[in-house]
């Protein structure tokens, strides 16, 4: 694209050491002077479903935990990618949502969802087609010297592992420990609870064996797909019953079950990731 942009000529370009003519006085064209190309077409310069990520909202987020030397951020989670047939439907509801809560940003993108909501190419790319996460763990800090027997353990304790199916069939909003964030949410309440909950307990073993706090004591697993600035539950308990009162009054063919098949977990250290357990398709 480089290459393509250098081949056109810029009409703010005074470094050709050629003195301007003045007024009447007649600069003769040379024959072989090749002529100069006009700018190029702005869709020639951008790749196929180009998202500007620069006209769109950022929000900004607290960190959890304060950085200290030699530690990292940990993070065990199950990694979810929604089903490209579910973006139509969940793009109706963020909308809603969205009405209700304008304040509301993508999760982990952290673009305003009310911007995205207008453009349903920005909505999918930056949102609905992005890896979500089922937390196994809190976020906590490790120390470098921990990683790797935590690693070790976990990929024994999780090495038979099956599939298994998860249906996230309820909205939901949460706030996180220290209340500087709210989160709209799809939890998991049947179908996928049981094994779920058995793998958060496996995670809370090698927690507790290396010193870590370890998750909730009633642990409601889910999805997160917007978040926002504070403790925002009165408006986001508006929003959630907002969206199950738009829900019900689809017809049943309209309806949609979020449901996504368990195949892997993964355990996220500082910036680098490592496969807990990944099930052959």
């Amino acid at each position: 694209m480089d290459a393509l942009m250098a081949n056109y000529g810029s009409d703010s370009d005074s470094d050709g050491g050629v003195p301007a003519a003045t007024e009447g006085d007649a600069t003769p064209e040379s024959p072989d002077s090749p002529a100069l190309l006009p700018p190029p077409p702005l869709d020639l310069l951008q790749p196929p479903n180009f998202v500007d990520y620069s006209t769109i909202t950022q929000g900004s987020r607290v960190r959890s935990f304060p950085h200290v030397e030699g530690n990292y951020a940990l993070h065990v989670y199950i990694p979810v990618a929604i089903p490209s047939d579910a973006w139509k439907h969940l793009a109706l509801v963020m909308k809603r949502a969205v009405s209700i809560v304008p304040d509301l940003y993508a999760v982990d993108a952290d673009y305003a969802l009310s911007e995205l909501c207008n453009d349903e190419q920005k909505l999918d790319k930056v949102l609905l087609s992005r890896e979500f996460h089922v937390s196994l763990g809190r976020t906590v800090a490790i120390q470098v010297h921990q990683i790797e027997s935590l690693i070790a353990m976990l990929r024994q304790k999780f090495r038979s592992q099956q599939r298994y199916w998860m249906d996230f069939n309820k909205w939901e909003h949460f706030v996180n420990d220290d209340c500087t964030r709210s989160f709209l949410s799809l939890e998991v309440t049947s179908t996928g609870l049981l094994e779920i909950s058995k793998q958060i307990a496996m995670v809370d073993d090698a927690y507790r064996l290396h010193g870590l706090p370890e998750f909730y004591k009633n642990p409601r697993p889910h999805i997160s797909l917007a978040w926002a600035l504070g403790d925002i539950s009165c408006k986001l308990k508006q929003a959630v019953k907002e969206i199950e009162k738009y829900q019900s009054s689809m017809s049943t063919c309209e309806k949609y079950n979020l449901r996504c098949k368990f195949s892997h977990v993964v355990c996220k250290i500082g910036k680098k990731v490592y496969d807990i357990c990944k099930l052959a398709d």
